[in-house]
Parts: structure tokens; C-alpha cells; sequence
């Protein structure tokens, strides 16, 4: 994708991000690192339960399992698309549901696009987090063909909005708020947090956030398995083996 000139914008939303945000794995309180009972969902299903974490990222299933997982993925990257297509139904259905692995999504931006996208999949909070992005994945080559249509004119117009303005009309040119709208996100509340600068600054953060707690994060997919980077792990038929093994077969 021809992006030049806004992956420079990006850059400088990037160095002016605040610099207070809660970082990886810091701790949000004197007893924010002890493990509260949580109380299983109604019918077992710990699929059903997804929480936001002091991370930013949004964590489904069981807080206290003892095999906690960590996908660090990109709404515009085709591996995760492709991870998202053949993983995330047996990871969800075999193991996040039974409340023995937890699994944690944190969006890694890699460009503006990427992050219009990721303001859109994180709108409704936690409740359709995870249901918008498996969408947002499966559309993908759909409305990444239409940002791949913008001439350098139009990419040249967005780089000198604000950030308050110029995710809102990468959005417009990606129809993602038609698409949002179709999927229970009115028009109106995803202009709000695609205009959100809070939003776009926590996106960025997160960006910083791993590459410091992760020195050798080189793209996504990425995953963490209770705390350790995996190498060479971006696909399901990779990931699971070490998944059963830390789950005990």
C-alpha cells in the first residue's frame, strides 16, 4: 500500500503520544498483580466473558487461567487476517472457551489505515470487540482494495489533517462507517472515536508499549505465551503444538 507520506504523519502522532499511558504490565494498583476469584459465565462458556486490560488490549475468557496467550495483530497485515481465518475458531472453541487459556488481542498499528481500522474494532468496547475484528479481518481485501485506490493527491490531502480529522476520512474512503453501521456501531459513535485523539494517543502507546517490553518484536502476528515472545510462531499450525503443550496435552 502506497503510504508514504502518512506513515510520516503516523510517525509524528507517534513521537508527540503521551507518555503517562499505563504501560505493558505495569500494575494499576497496590493489588493489581493478585488474582481475584471470577466467578465462571453463566453455561460455562468463558468465551463469554471479555475484558479490557491495563494494557489496552481486550482479554477473552478466563482472567485467572494458567495459560494466558497474547496476539499482537494488525488490522491491514494478511498473516493476521490468515491466523484469524484458520486460528481463531480452534483457539476460541478448544481451548479460551473450557477456561483454560486466556486470550488477550492488543492491536499493533503499522500505518494510518491500520489504525482507522483498529478505532472502529474498538468503538463498542469489549462487548463486540473481538466479533468486529474477526469481521473487520474477513472483509479485509475488500476495503483494503479501496485504500489501495487512493491516489498520492488524495494521501497527500489526508496528511495535512489533524489526527482528529484525517482517521474520519480514511474511514470515509474505506466505507468503514457504513460497514460499522451494518454491524451495530451507529454512524454517529464511529465518527466519535475515529475523531477521539485519546483513542489514536492509547493506539500509539501501545505501539511503544510493546516494542520496550518486547525488544525483538519484529511484525505481527506476534504471540505471547505466559510471557514469553514465541519465534517463528504466526500461524495456527505453529502456535497450537506449543498451545497443548503449556495446557498439558
Amino acid at each position: 500500500m502506497k503510504s508514504t507520506h502518512l506513515l510520516a504523519v503516523a510517525a509524528a502522532i507517534l513521537a508527540t503520544a503521551a507518555c503517562n499511558a499505563v504501560k505493558t504490565g505495569e500494575s494499576t494498583g497496590p493489588n493489581a498483580s493478585e488474582a481475584k476469584p471470577v466467578p465462571p459465565p453463566k453455561g460455562g462458556d468463558w468465551s463469554q466473558m471479555v475484558t479490557v486490560t491495563p494494557a489496552g488490549g481486550f482479554q477473552m475468557g478466563n482472567p485467572n487461567a494458567a495459560v494466558k496467550l497474547i496476539e499482537f495483530g494488525s488490522m491491514t497485515c494478511p498473516h493476521c487476517r490468515e491466523f484469524d481465518e484458520k486460528g481463531a475458531g480452534p483457539l476460541i472453541d478448544t481451548y479460551v472457551k473450557s477456561g483454560r487459556v486466556s486470550y488477550e488481542f492488543r492491536n499493533y498499528v503499522r500505518d494510518p489505515y491500520d489504525l482507522a481500522g483498529a478505532l472502529i474494532t474498538r468503538c463498542n468496547g469489549a462487548a463486540s470487540f473481538f466479533p468486529l475484528t474477526r469481521a473487520m479481518y474477513k472483509d479485509q481485501p475488500n476495503w483494503v482494495g479501496k485504500l489501495q485506490a487512493v491516489s498520492p493527491a488524495q494521501q497527500q490531502a489526508l496528511g495535512t489533517l489533524p489526527p482528529s480529522q484525517q482517521f474520519f476520512e480514511i474511514a470515509k474512503l474505506a466505507g468503514f462507517q457504513q460497514w460499522a453501521a451494518m454491524r451495530g456501531v451507529p454512524s454517529a459513535k464511529a465518527k466519535a472515536c475515529l475523531t477521539n485523539e485519546t483513542a489514536v494517543n492509547q493506539l500509539v502507546q501501545m505501539n511503544s508499549d510493546a516494542t520496550t517490553q518486547f525488544p525483538d518484536f519484529q511484525g505481527t502476528p506476534t504471540f505471547i505465551l505466559n510471557g514469553k515472545m514465541l519465534d517463528k510462531t504466526a500461524t495456527w499450525e505453529l502456535l497450537e503444538p506449543q498451545l497443548r503443550t503449556a495446557v498439558g496435552g
